[in-house]
């Protein structure tokens, strides 16, 4: 199943980002509920530096809020009072899945992303402003076997900027990546092994 461009190193470095904080303490907890299989999520940093009173996030996510056709998959106020909405709707057209990303504050920031899986192994993502349709980027990643690979790029593409590339290997407990940002000029390589 194809990824997206940003999870093509994923699998080799969620094991030190997402595992383990390296700055202060944190407590999550994530409850499905039974009301139409919404779930919370909560994270409060224990023992803050500042002054925040209330140093938590909040999330929730409404699979089929009140039995409308879209999903809201983030709703979440952080610990500086500050909100974020994402909805998205599956199927608008067959393998088309068109999200609406907002803070609920300004219009202008609005983010339309429409993701294509329609195509066999593969997967493209337009994502860009809702008043300002050329402050796009744009992805597509394709897999074949063990290996996927995928091209990012965004308007600075059209004036011959170069794309941002990337490719994975996994087989077995074996994974590698390399990705080439900034013109192609920086590469990260990320591997892993799990040892059993």
């Amino acid at each position: 199943m194809p990824i997206k461009f940003a999870d093509i190193p994923k699998e080799a470095t969620a094991i030190l980002n997402d595992d383990y904080v390296v700055s202060g303490y944190l407590f999550k907890t994530k409850q499905k509920t039974s009301w139409a299989g919404a779930v919370f999520s909560s994270q409060v940093d224990l023992f803050p530096d500042d002054k925040c009173a209330t140093p938590a996030k909040l999330t929730w996510k409404l699979p089929k809020p009140l039995g409308a056709p879209f999903t809201i998959d983030k709703l979440e106020m952080d610990k500086g009072g500050k909100f974020k909405l994402e909805a998205s709707k599956d199927a608008v057209i067959p393998g088309l899945k068109v999200e609406c990303k907002t803070d609920l504050a300004d219009f202008n920031k609005v983010v339309i992303v429409d993701t294509y899986t329609g195509i066999k192994d593969a997967q493209c993502i337009f994502e860009f402003k809702a008043t300002k349709p050329m402050d796009f980027v744009a992805e597509a990643t394709y897999t074949k076997g063990i290996a996927t690979c995928g091209l990012k790029f965004d308007a600075a593409v059209l004036k011959g900027g170069l794309p941002d590339v990337g490719a994975r290997f996994a087989s077995g407990p074996f994974f590698c990546a390399l990705v080439a940002t900034k013109g192609l000029s920086t590469f990260d390589l990320a591997a892993s092994y799990k040892a059993t």
